[in-house]
């Protein structure tokens, strides 16, 4: 131990202290500011704070506290979240009646033992299976979307027997191995390759890839496990596909043999309209990877589900694949009161109208801005605004951020911002956005995109 216990107990005590206010005192907030900054400095990891630097101008925002649709930092600022933790908050910040399922369950048990049932991982599951699409009808609960993905690629392999996989361009399915294979961007990959050497990546969206992705694998021998995609791709820049794109490749995956898996981390629950993307193409995969707004925007959680007939190889194994923490109570229940305001707020409907509403606004912003503004698409509250370049995409993030509005980019590029506030948002505050979005535009585009007056010229 590198520091004296004294000294760690002190410190630590101070943390509780804070942690118990619910008023911060001057000194309190110097404190915490002083030592946020340091933990990333020389703990986390300093090239945060360099990416917070072009993306605010107050790049020590201290994020604090959160309510509904939006969240306050340390000083008392207040901002609207058209973020949504890249898809977390569905249901919004803090929704009481998934704060008050898990309160209920921290008053009984946390964590369980790891060895007898745990009732509330087996009344999600079925939760699950009734809303998702089709015959899907088995779920095993991890934390995170990722941990999704790696399970449904596990089990693609051992259902079919095959190795190789599918993935697109522009897609990001996580950065554990097994994921990253799937995820596109060279930045990510480069530095751990090889890592699974049959991930082949085709163009999104033009089934005729796919198509000629694996007739070639089966002219060769070097059969396809499975095509993973995104319904619609989310760090790739909101990208959405024609409408027969997923149909066909529905069609083509039972052609050659080959599982289709739907990765709805990002556009599962709600997000874009309908519950799950693929049931805007009535598309049934063979497995759905689900993960960030599952949790009701309050535990961690990821599920991948699949079919009897698939699950079948996980039968006689069960801990073939496994976790500690995946399926905990807290989280399960979490789950639970999600799926339950979905449906009774009737959020993945009310996303659909306001989305449609907000794009029809932005798309006239665009008519009005066409050399700041690029494209506007997207489905429901899952939209992405493009602009000509990252430098201009981080501006505009910036001067929202700065007036309250918090936007972010991809992992991929900034040129396309993201909008994915949560699917309770307001009238009010959407037209509050909007206003904020005008302003920011107009003094973006005079700075770059409008020629300077030049001087009257005197007449003698």
């Amino acid at each position: 131990m590198k520091g004296a216990a004294a000294d760690i107990l002190k410190e630590s005590q101070r943390i509780l202290d804070v942690l118990a206010k619910d008023e911060l005192s001057p000194e309190d907030k110097e404190w915490i500011h002083k030592s946020t900054l340091s933990g990333y400095e020389n703990h986390i990891n300093p090239g945060i704070l360099e990416y917070r630097k072009a993306v605010s101008t107050d790049y020590t925002s201290i994020e604090w506290s959160d309510n509904a649709n939006g969240f306050t930092d340390i000083n008392g600022k207040k901002y609207i979240d058209f973020l949504g933790g890249f898809g977390i908050y569905n249901v919004g910040h803090r929704h009481p009646k998934v704060m008050q399922a898990v309160q209920n369950q921290m008053k009984r048990q946390a964590l369980h033992s790891q060895e007898l049932l745990e009732p509330f991982r087996a009344l999600l599951a079925k939760l699950v299976a009734e809303i998702t699409p089709g015959d899907l009808q088995y779920s095993f609960f991890g934390n995170s979307g990722t941990e999704a993905v790696e399970g449904a690629m596990k089990l693609a392999m051992l259902h079919t027997g095959r190795k190789s996989f599918i993935a697109t361009v522009g897609a990001f399915h996580g950065k554990t191995l097994g994921a990253l294979s799937a995820t596109a961007r060279a930045k990510f990959r480069q530095p751990f390759l090889p890592i699974l050497p049959d991930c082949y990546h085709v163009p999104y969206g033009d089934a005729d890839f796919i198509e000629s992705a694996l007739k070639s694998a089966d002219t060769v021998g070097n059969d396809i496990a499975a095509v993973i995609l995104e319904p619609i791709q989310g760090e790739g820049g909101i990208n959405v596909p024609p409408d027969d794109y997923l149909p066909r490749v529905r069609d083509l995956c039972d052609r050659y043999g080959s599982l289709l898996i739907c990765d709805e981390v990002q556009t599962g629950m709600g997000r874009t309209g309908k519950m799950f993307a693929v049931d805007h193409w009535n598309v049934v995969p063979d497995i759905m990877c689900l993960g960030k707004a599952l949790g009701g925007g309050v535990m961690p959680i990821g599920a991948f589900v699949s079919n009897k007939t698939i699950w079948e190889h996980l039968f006689p194994e069960p801990w073939l694949h496994s976790t500690t923490f995946g399926g905990n109570p807290l989280a399960c229940v979490a789950a639970i009161a999600g799926i339950h305001v979905l449906l009774e707020e009737k959020l993945p409907e009310r996303g659909e109208r306001m989305g449609n509403a907000m794009m029809l606004k932005l798309r006239t912003l665009r008519r009005r801005f066409p050399k700041l503004c690029v494209d506007v698409r997207g489905k429901g509250f899952m939209m992405g605004i493009e602009f000509p370049s990252d430098e201009i995409g981080y501006e505009v993030a910036k001067g929202l951020f700065d007036s309250g509005l918090l936007v972010a980019g991809t992992l991929f590029h900034a040129k396309t911002l993201r909008i994915e506030p949560p699917l309770t948002l307001t009238d009010a505050e959407m037209d509050r956005a909007l206003t904020l979005m005008e302003k920011v535009f107009k003094d973006v585009n005079s700075k770059h995109f409008e020629s300077p007056r030049l001087p009257a010229r005197k007449v003698s």
